[in-house]
């Protein structure tokens, strides 16, 4: 484990260059140093406290988010830091560039970012490889989208294409319909379109639960910007298709936290601390209208204990954390598991 002198000095120095750069110098040396000496320069002992959820028994009750490690290219790096599990992705079926440069800002008055990314990433062929070379042995999610030039009446294919690829890799696979970075997708989160993603998805679970002969759960990812009565019927149609899970939640379009911030006005998904309560709200919603009938798990401004707590409180059975991991690194994760 970094010594907080030397931590504060990385911290500071990947804080003060572009914002993309040091994601991707860290990326770089996640990757080289995951399985060698250099791992001891990030990696922490922690308690083992064990959750069930899912059918799967989890090291802890705090996770990485997708977005981070999109390509899978860290894992075994993640897991020596103590997450209790590791969500990669999102992957697409073919490999594509997102969206153009600049599209990640930081706002560190909020401890917040903005991205418009664009699912970048290097395609689910190349995931794949990248897990099978992993030593990790704990819990993997995977999360799923679709190609930015697949029409939004193809998606199902894009979202199948990358199940049956994921699929026994994964311990579970989250499908991403939430992203606000590539157009049109969050309409599959409404109606006829979603209820026809789910029965798609559904049925196909299915059939590959036979084929490889192990069940692997399917979870939805929802966006913060949900009217309650969207929340209550996106959760009935949960329930009808029978998914297993929901994660709660992606980034925020509203930008009525970080008013007057200079990089305010950017297109794309806002992040961090700022999301806290509309994160909340919403689990809350979603945790009384499923009443049980499947787990949650709580994601979006997530930066302390007391956030994690709050989270737990409001029906949350699992938590990832992203943008704040980002501003506090692996420290964090030791804070939140002794929650």
């Amino acid at each position: 484990m970094f010594g907080e002198t030397v931590y504060s000095f990385v911290q500071k120095f990947l804080l003060n260059r572009d914002p993309e750069w040091s994601h991707d110098f860290t990326i770089g040396y996640l990757r080289r140093s995951q399985r060698n000496l250099l791992s001891y320069t990030y990696k922490q002992q922690l308690p083992d406290k064990p959750i069930e959820c899912l059918g799967l028994r989890f090291k802890n009750q705090i996770g990485l988010a997708a977005g981070l490690d999109k390509n899978g290219e860290c894992i075994d790096a993640f897991a020596a830091m103590g997450f209790g599990f590791v969500e990669v992705g999102t992957v697409t079926p073919k490999p594509q560039s997102g969206n153009d440069k600049p599209r990640m800002f930081r706002l560190p008055e909020h401890n917040a970012i903005i991205n418009r990314m664009g699912f970048n990433n290097k395609g689910v062929d190349y995931l794949v490889e990248k897990v099978k070379e992993s030593n990790y042995d704990g819990i993997l999610g995977i999360n799923i989208g679709k190609n930015k030039d697949t029409p939004d009446e193809n998606a199902l294919d894009d979202y199948l294409y990358c199940l049956d690829k994921v699929y026994n890799f994964a311990s579970y696979v989250t499908v991403n319909i939430s992203s606000p970075n590539t157009p049109g997708l969050r309409n599959l989160q409404y109606g006829q379109a979603l209820d026809n993603l789910l029965s798609g998805l559904k049925k196909r679970q299915l059939i590959l639960k036979e084929m490889h002969n192990k069940y692997v759960p399917l979870l939805i990812k929802l966006a913060p910007d949900l009217s309650d009565d969207e929340v209550k019927s996106i959760a009935e149609s949960l329930v009808k298709a029978k998914m297993d899970g929901v994660i709660a939640t992606n980034t925020t379009l509203d930008r009525e936290t970080v008013k007057g911030d200079i990089h305010a006005e950017e297109a794309g998904g806002l992040s961090g601390a700022v999301l806290t309560q509309k994160s909340l709200n919403l689990t809350k919603v979603l945790a009384q209208a499923l009443n049980g009938k499947m787990p949650i798990i709580g994601v979006g401004g997530i930066s302390n204990a007391e956030d994690a707590k709050q989270r737990l409180d409001a029906g949350a059975t699992l938590l990832q954390i992203y943008s704040s991991f980002i501003y506090q690194g692996p420290p964090l994760i030791k804070e939140l598991v002794n929650v």
